[in-house]
């Protein structure tokens, strides 16, 4: 039996992380939670020596798992278990890919990622809103923005409130619409248990959009769900994208809130933002601001959190009245 084999995956990725030596796999460590970096900190301390069949052995499962993940993103996972097959044999094969689902997680309408939103609009038009909210939740946020827009107006914000609502999805709902929309694209698909939709979900996708459809959905949803439509708003825009404001809606922000507010909300600031608000203040209201901040002394998260969002219920005000612009995607357009 392969020794291989025998490994646990912690301690196959010790092998691999020894065998890297120290340049490259502190490099690897960068991408790693610290949960994930003290397992196998461990993992790397117990391991004494590294028996040269065993490295061979992990470095060769490495290859092949590399090779199969660019299959896959080449052609699908049918595709790579195809090509994998000729390669290494069908149990192999299996092996491999089997691995590889797990790690990957690859999410259902996965096909679908890779299509023009366009195609998939002229498929969803005329479905249920359930249907549509589905397959938007399980598309990037880009896409589904491109298709949400396109959808009549009445129809938006019904969908809009199903995606923000949705909690799980059957394997067998997700199974059937991802069997026809397959073969209306000619695609390749996986089969998933998946949790989908959410507000993190319609938020990224009315971000995507131009300001007209996102003020038209939310209206029209506030007469549903008013407090769905305020949970939304608050965090369709945080305090620290103030820097993507340009400087004329930036110093007007300044004017409109209170003092206290932007002093503590600073407090927690990073360096980016600080430096953003200090630029479009005269020089004397920046030392008074520095002054005053570091006689605040310690302040409480919740006072700085609730200071924030008072600052971005002025910004979300600013904009409703047309006074500022918060860039965003979709086609809001400009007048020259």
């Amino acid at each position: 039996m392969s020794t291989a084999l025998k490994l646990t995956g912690k301690q196959k990725a010790a092998i691999l992380l020894i065998s890297m030596g120290k340049e490259a796999s502190s490099k690897v460590f960068n991408h790693m939670s610290d949960d994930e970096i003290e397992q196998l900190t461990l993992a790397i301390a117990n391991i004494k020596k590294v028996d040269a069949k065993e490295k061979e052995e992990v470095l060769k499962e490495f290859h092949e798992m590399c090779i199969a993940s660019d299959y896959i993103a080449m052609g699908g996972i049918t595709f790579a278990q195809d090509v994998l097959e000729t390669a290494l044999g069908r149990e192999r094969a299996r092996q491999i890919i089997q691995k590889l689902t797990v790690q990957l997680e690859v999410k259902p309408f996965d096909f679908a990622r890779r299509v023009d939103p366009m195609q998939i609009y002229h498929f969803l038009q005329n479905e249920h809103p359930q249907t549509i909210a589905l397959v938007l939740s399980h598309l990037e946020p880009q896409q589904a923005a491109v298709i949400l827009s396109s959808l009549p107006e009445e129809l938006q914000s019904n969908v809009a409130r199903r995606i923000a609502l949705f909690e799980q999805t059957s394997p067998e709902v997700i199974k059937e619409v991802e069997h026809i929309l397959e073969s209306k694209l000619s695609a390749t698909i996986r089969k998933d248990f998946s949790v989908v939709g959410g507000i993190e979900s319609i938020v990224a996708i009315l971000n995507g959009v131009d300001r007209g459809t996102e003020k038209s959905i939310l209206e029209n949803l506030s007469h549903k769900d008013n407090n769905l439509v305020e949970e939304i708003k608050k965090r369709m825009f945080v305090f620290e994208d103030i820097i993507s404001l340009d400087r004329r809606a930036i110093q007007r922000v300044i004017q409109e809130v209170e003092n206290q507010d932007l002093m503590l909300a600073l407090k927690a600031a990073s360096p980016e933002v600080k430096k953003i608000i200090f630029e479009n203040m005269s020089q004397r209201m920046v030392e008074t601001f520095e002054e005053e901040m570091q006689y605040l002394g310690p302040v409480r998260v919740k006072d700085v959190e609730e200071a924030q969002g008072r600052i971005v219920s002025v910004i979300r005000r600013l904009e409703d009245s047309g006074e500022i612009v918060i860039a965003r995607g979709g086609n809001d357009g400009l007048i020259l």
